[in-house]
């Protein structure tokens, strides 16, 4: 079976193990969605990122979600924006806030991937590919 979009399967992978309540989840790795796990931990969603390659297999992203003392996630929700039958670009003055402010946008622009915050501060729009919050 192939996988028609990768992106969605990691938001889901990370919304199911967030929902069970799993400490770490591990995710086929391909460099953009090592990427997009990077901005994740940098947002504060995400405790730990590692790829980790076996001696036999295919390597994965090892994510360790982050909780909060009491045991809540930080991560509340995830979406998937840009579809491989509908993509979503914006430009710099036209990226739309997550949750008032309060979730983050990963863009795909000319100069890799970028939060929405980075992308208004280096003043460069993209495609959309997730809202987390």
């Amino acid at each position: 079976m192939s996988m028609t979009d990768p992106i969605a399967d990691m938001l889901t992978r990370i919304r199911n193990a967030v929902r069970a309540r799993h400490p770490r989840v591990d995710i086929p790795h391909s460099r953009l969605k090592e990427g997009l796990a990077h901005i994740l931990k940098k947002e504060g969603f995400l405790d730990a990122v590692a790829v980790v390659r076996p001696k036999e297999g295919f390597p994965v992203i090892r994510v360790a979600i982050r909780y909060t003392p009491d045991g809540e996630p930080l991560m509340s929700g995830l979406e998937r924006v840009s579809r491989p039958g509908r993509r979503v670009y914006c430009s710099k003055d036209e990226i739309p806030p997550v949750l008032g402010g309060l979730g983050v946008s990963v863009l795909s622009t000319s100069r890799g991937l970028m939060s929405s915050d980075d992308c208004r501060k280096v003043g460069v729009g993209g495609e959309i590919l997730c809202n987390i919050w």
